[in-house]
């Protein structure tokens, strides 16, 4: 099977498998898909957040984006606010350092 498929291909099958159980656990599992519009701009706002702000373990609990340009620096929360921005409805939160 190897010689037809490759390593490579059992890797990405892998890989894609691991992501739809995660859209599945994180997303549809909670959500009520109406029709296929409704589908995509979910998907959208869902893909925003899991390539633009939530932490994976592959990553050390950087985000794709943090990852690229290299771990933020630590700072004191007792003196900075972080603001919640809510993520389809609520169904997922965002936080950041309010400026």
């Amino acid at each position: 099977m190897d010689e037809i498929f490759g390593t490579h291909t059992r890797k990405r099958t892998h890989t894609a498998e691991r992501f739809i159980g995660t859209l599945r656990r994180e997303l549809l599992d909670r959500t009520l898909i109406l029709n296929e519009r409704h589908l995509r701009r979910t998907l959208t706002s869902y893909l925003e957040h899991y390539n633009g702000h939530r932490p994976h373990r592959a990553l050390s609990q950087l985000c794709p984006s943090q990852a690229e340009a290299g771990p933020p620096r630590p700072i004191n929360l007792a003196q900075h606010r972080v603001h919640r921005t809510a993520v389809l409805g609520g169904l997922l939160n965002e936080y950041q350092i309010a400026s």
